[in-house]
C-alpha cells in the first residue's frame, strides 16, 4: 500500500462528496429564487421554509467537508512516521488505518482503508504507538504491524 496512492483516493472521494453538495445546494438555490417569482400565499411560504432549511442543513454538510479537505490538504503523504501521528498510514491486524480526516472506509487500489481523525477513540489510543505495539478497544486488540 502506498501513502500516495491512499492521499490522493482520499482527496477524491471527499471532493466528489464537495462536489454533489454544491450541485444540490445551486439546484435548491435555483428552485427556490423560480419559487418565488411564481407562486403566493402559504403552501408557498412553507415551500420555501422547508428548502431553506434543507439548504442550512447542506451548507453545514459542505462546511464539514470543506474543513476535511483542509486536513487532508494540510498531510504531506511523503512524509514517513514512525509512530502514529496526523498523516500515518498503518497497517495493523485489522487491516489499513489512515490518520486524516474522519472519512469512513474507502477503496484503494482493491483494499480497503479506514480514513480515521487522530481525534476518534481508536486514533486516541493509538496516537504515539509504533510498530510491534497494541492497544485493547471495544474488548479487542489491534496490532501496529507497520507505521508508514
Amino acid at each position: 500500500m502506498n501513502k500516495k496512492d491512499v492521499q490522493e483516493a482520499a482527496v477524491h472521494f471527499l471532493q466528489s462528496k464537495i462536489d454533489g453538495l454544491k450541485i444540490v445546494l445551486d439546484d435548491i438555490c435555483n428552485s427556490t429564487s423560480e419559487d418565488s417569482k411564481s407562486s403566493a400565499g402559504d403552501k408557498h411560504e412553507t415551500a420555501t421554509s422547508m428548502a431553506q432549511l434543507e439548504q442550512e442543513k447542506l451548507s453545514k454538510q459542505l462546511q464539514v467537508f470543506l474543513n476535511q479537505r483542509a486536513v487532508l490538504d494540510r498531510i504531506d503523504s511523503s512524509k514517513m512516521h514512525h509512530k502514529i501521528e496526523i498523516g500515518s498510514l498503518i497497517l495493523s491486524n485489522k487491516g489499513w488505518f489512515y490518520f486524516s480526516s474522519g472519512l469512513g472506509m474507502i477503496s484503494v487500489n482493491n483494499e480497503n482503508v479506514f480514513c480515521l481523525a487522530l481525534q476518534s477513540p481508536i486514533g486516541e489510543l493509538l496516537k504515539g504507538k509504533q510498530k510491534g505495539e497494541s492497544v485493547v478497544f471495544n474488548g479487542s486488540t489491534t496490532s501496529v504491524l507497520e507505521v508508514y
